[in-house]
């Protein structure tokens, strides 16, 4: 089978950080990227989640109760350190 060439644009910084785990585990660099190409082909997918870097729910939901527990602290306990809320903790049963 014929050989091409295609190139990419990435920083540096990635670059080099991919070249060498690529390295770590015996790959070259193009051998990674011919895995990636073929693996979509083959699949007709792109082989891994792709998302925004949005919180889910839950992390939304932690969010907005942090932002309520700074808006009105006189709701909430507070504590000095952490074995102080331990101690709270074990002693509320």
């Amino acid at each position: 089978m014929a050989q091409t060439n295609i190139n990419i644009r990435m920083d540096e910084a990635t670059k080099v950080a991919f070249d060498k785990f690529c390295r770590e585990i015996g790959l070259s660099t193009s051998a990674a990227f011919n895995i990636f190409a073929k693996t979509v082909v083959r699949e007709q997918r792109i082989p891994f989640a792709l998302t925004a870097e949005v919180p889910n729910a839950v992390t939304l939901a932690a969010m907005e109760e942090a932002r309520e527990m700074q808006r009105h602290p006189e709701k909430y306990k507070s504590y000095s350190n952490a074995e102080e809320m331990i101690e709270d903790i074990l002693n509320e049963t």
